[in-house]
């Protein structure tokens, strides 16, 4: 399985990151390790949201959608972002 996801921090909780992996558990650890330049500085998340796919290009292109300004707005409304 393929996981998308969105991680929102703790200490900032206007804060939120999306991404994708295969490995859910261990990718949000290492978010939490700091082992990501893009989330180290709002250390510690939390996973407020994550959808499984099949296929990794299922998974990445329901993250790209996510990015998207409709997909803002529909993470706004339907998963409370």
């Amino acid at each position: 399985m393929f996981y998308t996801y969105i991680l929102q921090s703790v200490t900032s909780p206007d804060q939120f990151y999306h991404g994708h992996s295969s490995d859910l558990k261990q990718r949000l650890a290492d978010h939490n390790q700091g082992r990501c330049p893009h989330t180290a500085k709002f250390i510690p998340w939390k996973l407020k949201f994550y959808a499984a796919f099949e296929t990794l290009d299922q998974a990445q292109q329901f993250e790209r959608y996510l990015k998207s300004g409709s997909g803002h707005a529909f993470a706004h409304r339907h998963l409370g972002v």
